[in-house]
């Protein structure tokens, strides 16, 4: 007798088996990148295999002068929903683009976020992160689910600082937000 998967289990499975190609370059600082359209073409395949559906709802807020885009992805299988939300402000000082370009570049950002968000795609593997623009560093990164980041977050619970993690790995801004809150 086949059990029917919970809307957990499916999207574990798609956490666990997501294959997003890097297909864009960023030709200034010379790297490949993901966008939210490689995850959602990466996805395809699972959405009739285990019956569900991934939706992205956009919403634009203002905070103290500053347009917000907050993004969420939603994976439903028609009776239940999971979603994760990301939210990104639009810098309508940066120069070069025009309003449209400013907040199409950040609802790519957003989207791109909440579905990183949602099927777990650590950042720290995405050039976004990991973009030196083109300068070398010996140091390893720390990545999470890896015995080096478990045993950071001993050090840090033993009394261990942030600093002396960094002189021995490179640490992505989200990496360091969390093991700072330890």
């Amino acid at each position: 007798m086949k059990t029917e998967m919970t809307l957990n289990q499916k999207l574990a499975t798609i956490q666990t088996n997501l294959k997003a190609k890097k297909s864009r370059k960023n030709s200034f600082g010379n790297y490949l990148f993901r966008s939210a359209e490689d995850v959602l073409e990466a996805t395809k395949p699972f959405l009739i295999e285990l019956g569900v559906s991934i939706t992205i709802k956009e919403e634009i807020t203002e905070l103290c002068g500053i347009p917000i885009m907050t993004s969420t992805a939603t994976l439903s299988d028609g009776v239940y929903e999971i979603a994760a939300t990301a939210v990104v402000g639009v810098d309508m000082l940066q120069k070069g683009m025009q309003v449209p370009q400013k907040f199409g570049s950040a609802s790519s950002y957003a989207k791109k976020y909440s579905l990183g968000n949602l099927f777990l795609i650590d950042d720290t593997q995405d050039s976004d992160a990991t973009n030196t623009h083109n300068k070398a560093s010996d140091k390893a990164w720390l990545n999470k689910n890896t015995p080096e980041y478990s045993k950071a977050i001993e050090y840090i619970q033993g009394g261990g600082n942030l600093d002396a993690i960094k002189a021995k790995y490179q640490v992505s801004t989200k990496v360091s937000d969390e093991l700072s809150k330890l």
